[in-house]
C-alpha cells in the first residue's frame, strides 16, 4: 500500500483581502509523482510556498507522515524533509562555485562543520554525490560553464543530497530540449523507485504523459480535480483548470486583409530558420510557444532592442529597419515588456507617472509638464481599463499586481500605435484581471495590429483572433481562433507528432 507522506487538509491563505488559497485538500504519496496544474492566479504558487516554508497559512493543517509539519521558514522545511527545486535555475546552484561545492555546500555550512576543508576528500565525496543521480560531469567544473541541463541537474541532486520525503519541482523542463528532458525524467524515474514523493508544476503535455501518476487541477485557489493514474486524462484536467474546455471561448475571429506589419524571411538567430508574418490592421495575434522558442527575440526585434539574423519588415508598406527603441516608438510601433518588477514598473513613481512615462513630451508646454492634461488622460485610462486605486496620485506600489499590470498595458494604450506588442501580459495576474486585460486590448485594437506573446495556450486561445506557433525559432504552425485542434496545436507547440 502506498504510504502518504505530506497530508494538507483545508489550507486558506488571503493577502490583505485577496483570499488565495480556499480551503485546499491535497495528499503527496511515496513514489509518486503528482503534477500541479493552474492557469495563472489559481494559487498554484501560494499553495507551493506555503509547502516551502515561505508563506505560513491562515488556517487548516499539514502532516508529514503523522506528525503536524508547520514550518516557519524555507530552512524549516529543509530540515523537515521538503525540498524545491525552483523555475530559476540559478536559485539553486552558486554559478561561480565549481560542482563539487555546489553539491556539498549543505555539508559544507551546517552546524559543526570542519573550518578548513581538504579539496581532495569533498571532489571524492561530490563525485559519489553525482554518480548516485546518473551525473557524469567533471565536480572541478565552474557550474557557470555548464549548460541549463547540467544546471538543473546540479540542483536537483543537490537537493537529493538532503534526502527529502518531498520534492517540488516547479516547470523543470522549460529551459530544457527534447534530450535534455529525456535526462530529467530519467532522474525523476529513479526518485520515484527511492520513494520519494515528487509535486511537479507543469502544464506541459509530453512532460505530463511521460511521467505523472496523478494530475491535480487547481481554478480560483480551490482543488478542482483530481485524476488518478487509471484516468490522466489531460483535457479534462484542463477544463477543470479553466472552467470551460480549453476551445470555448467567447471570441469572433475578426478576419482582415490590411497589412500593418510585414515580416519576410526573418530569422531570429544565426542558423536559425526563416519565416514570413504580416499582421492586419484590427487584429490580434498570438504568439506562442515553449521557453527558447523564439518568441522574446521575435518581440525585441520588432521593437528595435536587438538585430535579427536576416530579413526585412515593413510598416505600412515602407522598410522598417528600427536601431533602438526610440526609433520603435517614434514609428507607431509600442511593446509592454515582460517581467514588469524589472522592466516597467518605476517604484518611486505615482500611477499617473508611471502610466505616462513614455510620453511625458505630448503632456509638455516647452520644458513643462502639463499637470492637468496628463492627470485627465491617466484618469481616463484607469477607468477604461479598471485600474482599482483611490486616485491616479496613488503609488504604484500601493496596487496589486494585476492592477499594475493594467497600469503598464495603460501605458501603450494612452497614444494610438500601429503595431501593439504585448510581452506576456498577463504573467502574474489573477484570472479576473486577465480578462478585464485582455478584453480591453481587443476592444481597442481596431486601428492597430496587436501582436501578444504568451507562453500558456489557454491565454493565446483566451484573446488571439490568429494563433501562430514558433518552435526552436521557426514559424511550425498557424490557426484562426475558431474550431481549433487542441491536439495538432499542442503538437506543434512541443514538437510532438500529433496523436
Amino acid at each position: 500500500m502506498t504510504s502518504t507522506v505530506l497530508t494538507i487538509e483545508g489550507v486558506c491563505k488571503s493577502f490583505g483581502r485577496n483570499e488565495v488559497l480556499k480551503g485546499i485538500d491535497l495528499t503527496l504519496n511515496a513514489g509518486t509523482v503528482t503534477v500541479l496544474m493552474g492557469a495563472n492566479g489559481a494559487g498554484k504558487s501560494t499553495l507551493v510556498k506555503a509547502i516551502c516554508g515561505i508563506h505560513s497559512v491562515d488556517s487548516g493543517n499539514m502532516q508529514i507522515g503523522d506528525a503536524p509539519y508547520a514550518p516557519a521558514t524555507a530552512a524549516d522545511a529543509l530540515s523537515l524533509g521538503v525540498v524545491a527545486v525552483h523555475q530559476s535555475i540559478d536559485d539553486g546552484v552558486i554559478p561561480d562555485l565549481d560542482v563539487a561545492t555546489n553539491l556539498m555546500l549543505d555539508q559544507l555550512t551546517k552546524p559543526g562543520a570542519k573550518t578548513f576543508v581538504r579539496d581532495r576528500m569533498m571532489r571524492e565525496q561530490a563525485t559519489e554525490v553525482a554518480k548516485s543521480m546518473g551525473l557524469k560531469m567533471d565536480v572541478r567544473m565552474r557550474v557557470s560553464d555548464l549548460g541549463v541541463a547540467d544546471r538543473q541537474m546540479i540542483a536537483i541532486a543537490r537537493a537529493m543530497a538532503r534526502s527529502p520525503k518531498v520534492l517540488v519541482l516547479d516547470e523543470p523542463t522549460s529551459s530544457l530540449s527534447a534530450s535534455e528532458a529525456d535526462r530529467l525524467f530519467a532522474l525523476i524515474d529513479r526518485l520515484r523507485d527511492q520513494g520519494v514523493a515528487v509535486l511537479y508544476i507543469s502544464h506541459r503535455m509530453s512532460d505530463i504523459r511521460r511521467i505523472a501518476n496523478r494530475i491535480i487541477s487547481m481554478r480560483d485557489g480551490q482543488v478542482s480535480g483530481v485524476f488518478e493514474q487509471d484516468n490522466l486524462d489531460y483535457e479534462g484536467a484542463v477544463t477543470a483548470m479553466l472552467g470551460h474546455k480549453m476551445t470555448e471561448v467567447n471570441i469572433v475571429p475578426k478576419i482582415s486583409y490590411a497589412p500593418v506589419l510585414e515580416i519576410e524571411n526573418l530569422s531570429l538567430k544565426k542558423n536559425w530558420p526563416a519565416f514570413n508574418l504580416t499582421a492586419n490592421e484590427g487584429e490580434v495575434i498570438a504568439v506562442t510557444g515553449l521557453l527558447g522558442s523564439g518568441k522574446s527575440q521575435m518581440a525585441d526585434i520588432i521593437f528595435g532592442l536587438r538585430k535579427p539574423a536576416s530579413g526585412t519588415m515593413k510598416i505600412d508598406g515602407r522598410l522598417y529597419t528600427p536601431s533602438s527603441a526610440s526609433d520603435a516608438i517614434a514609428s507607431g510601433v509600442f511593446m509592454s515588456p515582460k517581467d514588469r518588477g524589472n522592466n516597467a514598473v518605476v517604484g518611486a513613481f505615482n500611477i499617473s507617472d508611471n502610466m505616462s512615462l513614455p510620453f511625458l513630451r505630448a503632456f509638455s508646454n516647452f520644458s513643462f509638464i502639463s499637470g492637468r492634461r496628463q492627470r485627465r488622460a491617466t484618469t481616463e485610462m484607469i477607468s477604461q481599463i479598471g485600474v482599482v486605486c483611490q486616485s491616479e496620485d496613488d503609488s504604484i506600489g500601493t496596487l496589486s499586481g494585476g492592477n499594475q499590470q493594467k497600469v503598464m498595458i495603460g501605458r501603450w494604450l494612452l497614444k494610438p500605435s500601429r503595431v501593439l506588442l504585448l510581452d506576456e501580459p498577463f504573467q502574474g495576474v489573477d484570472i479576473g484581471a486577465r480578462r478585464d486585460i485582455g478584453r480591453h486590448i481587443r476592444d481597442t485594437a481596431g486601428n492597430r495590429a496587436t501582436i501578444v506573446f504568451v507562453a500558456e495556450i489557454d491565454e493565446a486561445i483566451e484573446i488571439a483572433d490568429r494563433i501562430i506557433v514558433l518552435n526552436e525559432g521557426n514559424l511550425v504552425g498557424e490557426h484562426t481562433n475558431e474550431n481549433l485542434n487542441l491536439g495538432a496545436l499542442v503538437a506543434q507547440i512541443t514538437g510532438e507528432k500529433a496523436a
